[in-house]
């Protein structure tokens, strides 16, 4: 389900919640269903319960998750993924990524085509 770069920079709790935060987008984790326990995930990685929990802590200020006390913790159904802040930092980084494939010559069409082909491919 899950499986973590060593290699990579990041800390291992970014890997998890950018790793969740895809199988939720991309439908695989599907709304109000239950995700592994941070005993289960932390076992099955073989890293510290901890990391985990700072990941799923994360995933929850987001809106991606809730918890439900003596149930674990399920994925949060779509329309509730609302966090003005985090949609603010996105835009923050698409205008940069735009500034940058501006100044490639990327055109306003070829950009428009890449977001309607993504949103043809995330449809569900």
């Amino acid at each position: 389900m899950i499986y973590l770069d060593l290699k990579d920079r990041r800390p291992l709790y970014e890997q998890i919640k950018e790793k969740m935060k895809l199988l939720m987008i991309k439908g695989v984790l599907k709304s109000d269903e239950k995700i592994p326990s941070v005993r289960e995930l932390a076992q099955s990685l073989t890293i510290n319960p901890n990391t985990i929990q700072k990941a799923y802590r994360d995933l929850e200020k987001e809106g991606f998750i809730y918890s439900v006390r003596g149930k674990g913790s399920f994925v949060a159904p779509l329309e509730n993924v609302i966090n003005p802040v985090r949609q603010d930092e996105l835009t923050e980084e698409l205008k940069k990524i735009i500034a940058e494939l501006m100044y490639m010559n990327t055109s306003k069409e070829q950009l428009i085509d890449y977001i309607n082909e993504i949103y043809k491919k995330e449809v569900r």
